[in-house]
């Protein structure tokens, strides 16, 4: 019995009762009840109302090494509610489908560096599913131009975003976006449980941001979908961006983030600060 495996499990089981809390009894058809000690649904509630053993689902929720077939996933999905991507990430931690096999080689450096270049002026950024930066290209070092008020050392989008002061001044919609980065780092982190450089990175940050710790412990997970980025650049302006996130060919494990303009005057104002442009309201 490896150690991930139990790790696994315990992260299976974190998730299924924080969908389960989620689930209210009038969700589902039961009378609410009125000596709950916690919100959701009971163990033995979901257990009938999906078809299985409240044994098994007991043992289940508390990582024990069972069996788990597809069939019985989908029953508990189908009564939890799950989204598309919460299924996809249940099924991660059960190992109820292959684990993604890991690239051999790295992405070759020049051939990104090329792809980044070219499409300047749009700000681009290539990452891990950890939301490492690995390459940016110029645009999108000019489009966060002065966000650090101290060095940036540990260059992850996310990490950027959480512990820099300036974050909710400068990222208008940082109330949808820090959400959202989490959920996508919690569906990543299905394919990861145990991995020494994960669990010491989140362990970190979440000992660092009392915010991410509550993200985090929500269990929420989430798909790739195009979003807006509302940026107030310091020689620009206010901005209004769409980000997009598009797979890397032969390399499964790195994301490529491209912003484009949502609006004419964004449009308008790229490239950003090698154009000489006026401060905003100059």
């Amino acid at each position: 019995m490896s150690i991930r495996g139990d790790e696994r499990r315990a992260e299976l089981g974190e998730f299924l009762k924080a969908r389960r809390a989620q689930v209210s009894p009038e969700d589902v058809g039961l009378p609410p009840g009125s000596r709950r000690r916690t919100p959701g649904l009971r163990r033995e509630e979901l257990a009938q109302l999906a078809g299985v053993g409240v044994t098994w689902y007991t043992w289940l929720e508390q990582g024990r090494p069972i069996n788990v077939s597809g069939q019985v996933l989908d029953a508990v999905a189908r009564t939890l509610g799950l989204t598309v991507p919460e299924r996809a990430h249940l099924y991660r931690l059960a190992e109820a489908t292959p684990l993604r096999t890991k690239p051999s080689i790295c992405a070759d450096e020049l051939v990104l560096t090329e792809i980044l270049a070219a499409l300047d002026p749009l700000p681009a950024v290539i990452t891990n599913t950890r939301f490492d930066i690995i390459q940016p290209n110029q645009a999108f070092s000019d489009l966060f131009h002065d966000w650090h008020t101290l060095p940036c050392v540990h260059k992850n989008l996310l990490w950027c975003i959480i512990t820099e002061p300036l974050a909710r001044k400068q990222l208008l919609n940082y109330d949808t976006e820090v959400p959202y980065l989490v959920a996508r780092l919690r569906s990543a982190y299905g394919e990861h449980v145990g991995e020494q450089d994960w669990e010491v990175d989140l362990a970190r940050l979440r000992k660092l941001s009392p915010e991410f710790e509550e993200l985090w412990s929500r269990h929420e997970v989430a798909d790739c979908v195009p979003r807006p980025r509302h940026i107030v650049h310091p020689v620009a302006g206010e901005l209004h961006l769409t980000v997009t996130e598009l797979a890397v060919p032969a390399h499964p494990d790195l994301l490529l983030f491209v912003d484009t303009p949502a609006d004419e005057l964004t449009r308008e104002r790229l490239p950003l600060t090698r154009r000489e442009l006026e401060p905003a309201g100059a």
